[in-house]
Formats: structure tokens, sequence, C-alpha cells
């Protein structure tokens, strides 16, 4: 058995575009892996098509000798768009081995722990917000103007079964409503401020979701890189009587994110956006998180076990960091499938109408959770007829 072929494949999904890597082998099995390159990782294909042709000829199987071998090559620049890069090669031959085997991918990592999956409703509201009446187009999803339109949408979350919801921060006090990312540079402010307005907005908005959504859904909310040390305490203690399931904290360091922890009654999560056991350790370390996030499309499934394990030596759960599509869930789903502190796991919900095609058995979600897939690999393959039929917009999210 040997690699024969590695291409990327790309499509349209409204405000983003989706991405695959499909590696081919002589016996004609099909290895695939879904990443993210519209999300400050430009130029991620080319590195994926650089490594990758180090590959061809090789027998797809000792995965682990592959990796072991791309980030020495690249070990000089080490993590971000190397290691994306790696982790999309890693998973799409993780995927190519269990197929050879003729089992699901979990099998490999020791067997499932549980068949089904907590959910929680990611992004909820906030594209309807940044992106209105152009959102409506994409999904045919109302766009949200008002408070009372965001209880509207935490009352749809409670209908539809979820027992959680995670939302960003929506500005309404004037102009067009839409989203606070200063730390994405939108709007352009790197001093990363907060005010009163702010807090007191963001506080309006987390009481029309628990309005809105009621008792029986947990509330998320993701501040992002959007400010300093200060303005996450200040929020953290503005927040504490939403109980909050958690408030998501985006920071390279330890300590300051050791000491938001400290200072406020509500739980942190944090860490989706480092990479591998190394940078994830002082966190654990200093005793930074209630919830340690991972990105198993940026980290690969077998890295993303191992920092699970490092965790779990600490008395820390875990949750996968998804904003994929359907092919990413399924990778999410065989990791929190395997792993004993499985925390919840994120999904989107508002998307483009053609987003179930893409994949030949779309996740399967049942009263908010998620039934883990039976099928080999993965458990589904992607439909490469129908991502051709989209082809990709060439947005970045900003």
């Amino acid at each position: 058995m040997r690699i024969t072929a590695i291409e990327d494949l790309h499509c349209n999904a409204g405000w983003r575009d989706f991405a695959f890597l499909k590696i081919s082998a002589d016996n004609g099995l099909v290895g695939w892996s879904e990443y993210m390159e519209s999300y400050g990782s430009q130029g991620l294909s080319e590195v994926i098509r650089r490594l990758g042709s180090r590959l061809i000829g090789a027998d797809p199987r000792p995965v682990e000798r592959h990796v072991a071998f791309l980030h020495g090559v690249t070990r000089q620049a080490p993590g971000g768009v190397n290691q994306q890069a790696i982790a999309a090669l890693e998973n799409a031959l993780v995927d190519l081995k269990a197929k050879a085997l003729g089992v699901p991918v979990y099998e490999l990592l020791g067997g499932p722990i549980r068949d089904r999956l907590r959910l929680y409703w990611s992004h909820c509201g906030s594209y309807r917000a940044l992106y209105g009446e152009q959102f409506r187009a994409w999904t045919g999803a109302a766009p949200i103007r008002s408070l009372d339109d965001v209880a509207a949408q935490g009352a749809e979350v409670a209908r539809s079964g979820f027992k959680g919801l995670k939302t960003n921060i929506m500005r309404f006090d004037g102009g067009t409503p839409g989203l606070h990312m200063p730390g994405f540079n939108a709007p352009f402010a790197p001093d990363l401020p907060v005010d009163r307005d702010l807090v007191a907005g963001l506080h309006a908005q987390m009481a029309a979701f628990a309005r809105g959504a009621g008792p029986g859904v947990g509330l998320h909310l993701d501040l992002n890189f959007n400010f300093r040390t200060e303005g996450y305490i200040r929020i953290a203690q503005a927040l504490e009587e939403f109980d909050l399931v958690w408030l998501e904290v985006d920071s390279y360091d330890p300590a300051a994110l050791a000491e938001i922890r400290r200072c406020s009654r509500t739980r942190i999560a944090s860490c989706e956006s480092l990479f591998g056991r190394r940078q994830f350790r002082p966190f654990f370390e200093h005793r930074s998180v209630d919830v340690a996030i991972i990105d198993v499309p940026w980290n690969g499934i077998l890295e993303s076990m191992k920092i699970a394990a490092m965790a779990e030596a600490y008395e820390v759960n875990v949750a996968p960091h998804n904003f994929n599509g359907h092919l990413g869930t399924l990778m999410s789903a065989h990791f929190c499938a395997a792993i004993p502190n499985f925390r919840v796991m994120e999904v989107d919900v508002d998307e483009v109408p053609w987003k179930d095609a893409l994949v030949s058995a779309p996740p399967v979600v049942e009263g908010g959770e998620l039934l883990i897939p039976t099928g080999a690999g993965w458990g589904a393959e992607v439909n490469e007829e129908m991502v051709r039929a989209h082809p990709p917009a060439g947005r970045v999210w900003s």
C-alpha cells in the first residue's frame, strides 16, 4: 500500500470556504481530512502541498513515523501554519489507515467510551448579527438586529433540543449592529479597550439569551483575543450572576489566564489556539483553565489524544474547538468518543443549505446530542462532485 497522490479541494460555504485534503493510495482507498485556511492561515494549502510531496510513494500506515519526520523537517519553524499542515496530513493518514483496517478511527484510539456526545450551539447569533441580510441569503436564518432578536435566538436553541449555546460580543449601541472583535482588527483597536458601555451591553446581551433560552440551556461566552487581562477580569466579574458554563478567553500567557480565573467565580475555558503538548503544559501547570479546548484539525487527532491525556493528569476536562464543516465535526467526534475527560462538543448550526450534501453521511444529531459515527475511518466520504459544484469564493473572515 503506497501513497499515489495528495490533493486539496475547496468549496464555498457562505461567509467562509471549506477546505479538504485527499490522500489516495494504490489500492483504491482514500483518506480525507478537513482543515481551515480562511481564518488566519492564508497559504496553508501550499504548505500542505510542499510537505505532502515528501510522502508520495510511502506506505501511509506508519502515521507516527510520518508525523515525526514532518516535524523534523520543520523544526526551525514549529507551530502555526506548519503545524496545521502536518495535522491535516496526519488526520487524512489516520482516516486512510482506519479504512485499510475496516474500523472507525476511534477503534485505533482505544475504542469509544461513549456513543453520544453533548453538544452546544456555537456562534449563536454571532454571524446573524455580523452579516445581517447577507447571512439570511446564505443560510435562510433571520438576522439579529436587537436584544429582542437575541432572546428569540435563545428560544430557538431551546426548541431545537440543545442544552447549551455559545455566543460572541454583539454591539447594538449605534450604527449597524455587529460584533466587537478588536483582537482580530474588527474594528482596528490594538489597545483592546474595555469601557462601561461595552460591559453593560454585554450584560444585556447575556440577559436576553438567558430570558429566551430559559434555565435548561447553559450559556457560554467567547471573548476571543479582544481584551487584555484587566478587561477579561472586569467582564468575568460583571457576568457572575449568569453562572456561565464557561467564559472563553484566548491568551498566550498562562499566568495571566490563571489570574483571571482566580479573580472571579466564572469558569474559564481556553487553549484553542495552542499547538502541541509543549504549548499546553504551562497552562496546566499554572492551573489556568477549568476546561482546555483542543483543536483536532490544527493539532492532529493523535497529538490531540496526547494533550487530552496530559489534561487528565491535571484533573482538567477538555472540549474540541470545532468550527468546521461536517467532516471536521466527525473528526472531533472520534476524539470526543475516545477520551475519558470529555466536557462538551461545539457545533455550528447556521450553515449553507448544501452543507449536508458535501459528505456521504452527515453527523446525526438527536436531542442536542451527536451520535458517534460507525463506518470505517471518519465514517463519511467527501462528495467531490458537490464540492466542485460550489467553487470557493476566496472569502477571509473579518
